[in-house]
């Protein structure tokens, strides 16, 4: 089968949809599938396009035996509509314009959403290439940018469903990263087969005994130092004051310290608020590499995973989740809903505290500190859970039997 990516994240940028997608790009590759990948130039999440890239208009590149098609977009740090739109439809163009006249027949196209706009340039292709098309949504968009009050036009949103909508009855299938999203997407279009694409973790990569020690000292940490540990996006979901917050709850004399790894829009305002509350056990570090990460996990004791208390992210399972766990280290969560259930209710890999509660959470490391027994219980559940429920391997092989078993004989759109 002839199978073609569509994108706007892909390595070398870090990040969860470039991960997820280029695994599955790697593994339809070593099944005997011819793979291509259509994607942007990479600039994320700095907002840059990376050296070597600029200026150029199309750049063709083999990874891991899959071939890579670049094509230009339009970068800005401004988080305005406006600019967001204009940064979204110019790969838009670009993606037609190099899928068109740059790439030949293709059996299917697996298009990313978001940014939900790619769909216009799938689904053109689509018609002209006589492709199927496989919608992934990793986000419902535009609910989440509505409920996070990042759009608030009215007719800009109505437009955006109809879109949204459009793009749903003009696929063949549908994947959704989480059960919330397929249930969601499911309830809408009860005629469409709707696949669940969970996000999980390559064992080859991440397990209790990868990575090389040094990190710690390094950073000049010490033995005897808990490090909670927060690595991704500095963003508006992730409500991350909450982490400096319960920094401050820290008696003097404890030997707790936060870290914060990544890069994103409010990572100068948490710095300056650390700053403002004189908060000397919290360090803020740049985002690391893929092939690093192994090691900055084995030297961590836990792993804090916030997000806003929101309803949309009732239904959100934060990809950072399945690393950390495979390398046998709790997480203390902040998330309500699917990922509870799942990761505490379910899989015991550690403890829940209430999303944007300081207190909870700072009562949750106490506990898991002072505790041996129980952050040495959950460390173990916290590997045999990813293990046995999210392998990568096991997940590819399922949404290839998805595919397969439905392209031919399909929902007709």
């Amino acid at each position: 089968m002839k199978i073609l990516f569509l994108t706007q994240y892909y390595p070398p940028e870090v990040g969860a949809p470039q991960n997820r997608l280029s695994e599955l790009a790697v593994r339809f590759h070593r099944a005997g599938h011819h793979v291509q990948v259509l994607t942007a130039m990479p600039n994320y999440p700095s907002m840059k396009v990376f050296p070597g890239y600029r200026g150029k208009w199309h750049v063709r590149e083999a990874m891991e035996g899959v071939t890579i098609h670049r094509s230009a977009i339009f970068v800005t740090k401004g988080q305005s509509v406006p600019l967001r739109l204009l940064v979204y439809f110019s790969f838009v163009f670009s993606s037609l314009w190099v899928g068109l006249f740059n790439l030949k027949r293709v059996d299917l196209i697996i298009c990313e959403s978001p940014p939900l706009f790619l769909g216009i340039s799938a689904w053109i292709m689509k018609k002209i290439k006589g492709a199927k098309l496989l919608f992934n949504v990793s986000d419902l968009w535009p609910e989440s940018a509505e409920k996070l009050g990042l759009v608030t036009n009215r007719f800009f949103l109505k437009i955006s469903r109809l879109l949204e909508e459009f793009l749903y009855r003009g696929s063949d299938l549908i994947s959704g990263q989480t059960q919330g999203i397929v249930a969601n997407i499911s309830s809408r279009m009860p005629q469409k087969k709707v696949f669940w694409l969970k996000n999980g973790v390559d064992l080859s990569v991440y397990s209790p005994l990868k990575g090389n020690p040094g990190w710690r000292k390094e950073l000049g940490f010490t033995p005897d130092d808990f490090i909670v540990f927060y690595g991704g996006i500095l963003g508006y979901a992730q409500g991350l004051e909450v982490i400096l917050k319960a920094a401050r709850e820290v008696a003097a004399g404890e030997t707790v310290r936060y870290v914060l790894a990544g890069e994103g829009p409010l990572k100068q305002a948490l710095m300056d608020q650390a700053v403002s509350w004189e908060l000397t056990n919290v360090t803020f570090l740049p985002a690391y590499p893929k092939n690093r990460m192994p090691d900055v996990i084995s030297e961590i004791d836990v792993s804090v995973i916030p997000l806003r208390r929101l309803d949309l992210f009732r239904g959100a399972i934060p990809s950072k989740l399945f690393e950390i766990l495979a390398m046998r280290k709790p997480v203390v969560l902040g998330v309500e809903g699917e990922a509870k259930t799942l990761f505490i209710d379910q899989g015991h890999c550690g403890i829940a505290f209430i999303p944007e509660d300081a207190g909870s959470l700072a009562e949750a490391v106490r506990r898991l500190q002072c505790d041996k027994d129980l952050y040495n219980e959950l460390a173990g559940n916290a590997y045999l859970y990813v293990s046995e429920n999210f392998n990568r391997d096991q997940i590819f092989l399922d949404y290839q039997q998805f595919i397969q078993s439905n392209l031919d004989g399909g929902t007709k759109t």
